[in-house]
């Protein structure tokens, strides 16, 4: 009797939990995404197809369409030519110092996109470092280039997103086993034939993976075009300028064709991916990088070269945040250097407000993750768990969406105050960007979770509860502990993730509530690029410190 109360406990629990989880996501994820859609096609209440006939009618809209998907998949070819190479130079080479440049050419994975798009603009831009030095040496009277336009945007983009492909590459080849490329060679294959027809078609998965990641974020990339994009238009800019001209039902539009595009590749990918069958690359057996030999000095130095090449972006936003304000006029370097941004910044307490403000709210966001997280990967791995497959749609969801339109689907739903429809006044308070990093970073740490859920045995549950464990005892004294880890790193990446958001940012802060890197583009906008760069080097310093010590943790844990 005890035991059917106990199983009746459960289920009771069991289905709270499925309700509370649907809701929310229900809620927060779909409903706001469908008042973009009904927008899209309403004007004062009536059905019209007018905003889409606007749309399709007007060459500079269809024009941001085709640029947003051509410098997308420019972006994957351009990040994979450097990414992939790079990957195979620091897991298939023994060198002097391999493993830390190995390091240290992921380190763009600390530069927030708009930090990263700014020491572009220091370094490269028309007054930069490289550009003012070529013009000086060759005694020029303009600048040799201007950064300015697609092939601006798209230098940015692979420079900032090849480091998918290095990590995902990098991961795969640690985990190929080495006996087939052998079996290849052993039967005659070349270098070339056995890396076509064997490494990287075991390599794909890693390689899908990584592709997507970049379309995806090259799809919702808003700092390098409006910074670099010139007269170059893309959905997320045409989608922003919209929004100020006051265009609602354009915006809506704007947004639900790159919401479409952006879902339309992923399903296009992932079919790919179905229809292949990929075996013999999860033994855990990489080959070891062969051994150096002579060439082994002169691969490091090669090697080191080009990584202090990949570091130069990192180097000059700290330089530049040791440049007093207004000194640094048409010099090729700076004249002069001193503190006095960092006293600045320390010294005023309005000039602090942005750090707080991104640090309060990158917390709460990620609190919020990991509650829903935790609750969520639960259900997902229940395989007999009915809705199960809704849950896991609806938690992929904000991933597939570029953040303009998640940022756009809350301004359309929390603008009135509508307690029966669940809208409340929540754009311009406080609550609006924990909510979007919070929605944006379900996916994130929902899935780092749902993979420690799936390596736990659920018979270890079943014996808790056959002692007698209640069920919040096993949740704290069981489940916890052995999905910690991954639970930890979900976190560790949304919570970085939230610090240097930008995209949705833009269209939902308010001067009270702006975060970092919105300070940053008004600093500058007003030409203070000492004190953009000092908050730079911040945001840098902060999530490196985040990284390291989440890393140390979830290790050590």
């Amino acid at each position: 009797m005890s035991e059917r109360k106990h199983k009746q406990r459960t289920s009771r629990g069991t289905l709270a939990l499925m309700a509370v989880v649907a809701f929310v996501l229900l809620w927060l994820v779909l409903y706001p995404n469908l008042f973009v859609l009904a927008d899209s096609v309403l004007d004062g209440g009536r059905f019209t197809t007018e905003h889409y006939a606007r749309f399709l009618g007007s060459r500079s809209e269809r024009e941001a369409l085709w640029n947003s998907v051509w410098i997308s998949l420019a972006s994957v070819v351009l990040s994979a030519l450097i990414g992939v190479p790079l990957a195979f130079l620091f897991a298939r080479r023994d060198f002097p110092g391999r493993r830390v440049l190995g390091a240290l050419a992921a380190m763009p994975v600390l530069l927030p996109p708009l930090v990263g798009t700014i020491s572009f603009l220091f370094l490269y831009g028309e007054s930069g470092f490289l550009t003012r030095g070529v013009q000086a040496l060759f005694g020029m009277e303009q600048a040799p280039w201007r950064m300015t336009g697609a092939w601006a945007v798209l230098l940015v983009h692979a420079y900032t997103m090849y480091v998918y492909f290095y990590l995902f590459t990098s991961a795969g080849l640690s985990r190929l086993d080495s006996g087939y490329a052998e079996a290849a060679a052993a039967l005659g294959a070349g270098w070339w034939t056995t890396m076509r027809r064997v490494t990287l078609p075991m390599l794909a998965p890693a390689l899908g993976g990584a592709a997507l990641l970049v379309f995806m974020t090259s799809m919702a990339s808003f700092s390098a075009p409006y910074v670099f994009g010139g007269g170059f238009r893309v959905l997320t800019t045409q989608l922003f300028n919209s929004k100020l001209n006051g265009e609602d039902g354009l915006v809506a539009v704007e947004a639900v064709v790159l919401a479409a595009a952006s879902l339309l590749f992923l399903v296009l990918l992932q079919r790919y991916e179905s229809s292949r069958e990929y075996t013999g690359a999860g033994k855990g057996l990489g080959a070891a990088p062969p051994a150096a030999g002579g060439r082994g000095r002169l691969l490091s130095l090669a090697a080191t070269a080009l990584v202090g090449f990949l570091l130069l972006p990192h180097a000059t936003v700290l330089l530049i945040s040791f440049v007093p304000e207004g000194t640094w006029t048409t010099q090729t370097l700076p004249p002069s250097y001193s503190a006095e941004n960092y006293t600045r910044l320390f010294g005023d307490s309005q000039r602090l407000v942005p750090i707080l403000n991104s640090l309060r709210m990158a917390t709460v966001a990620t609190i919020a993750n990991v509650i829903f997280a935790y609750g969520a990967a639960w259900l997902m791995s229940r395989k007999k768990l009915r809705g199960r497959g809704l849950v896991s749609a609806l938690v992929a969801l904000p991933w597939a969406l570029p953040g303009t339109v998640l940022a756009i689907a809350l301004v359309f739903t929390f603008n009135v105050h509508q307690p029966l429809a669940g809208r409340f006044v929540l754009v311009g308070t406080f609550a609006i960007l924990p909510l979007a990093y919070f929605i944006r970073n379900i996916p994130l740490v929902t899935r780092a979770a749902l993979a420690s859920f799936r390596q736990m045995d659920p018979a270890l549950e079943e014996a808790a509860a056959s002692l007698g464990a209640s069920r919040w005892t096993t949740a704290r004294r069981v489940v916890l502990p052995l999905v910690l880890p991954g639970l930890a790193a979900g976190a560790l990446l949304a919570f970085v993730t939230a610090l240097g958001e930008f995209v949705a940012s833009i269209l939902l802060y308010t001067h009270r509530t702006r975060p970092i890197s919105v300070e940053m583009l008004s600093s500058l906008r007003g030409f203070d690029f000492g004190g953009a760069a000092a908050y730079g080097v911040i945001l840098i310093v902060l999530v490196g410190v985040v990284f390291a010590f989440g890393h140390k943790n979830v290790a050590g844990g």
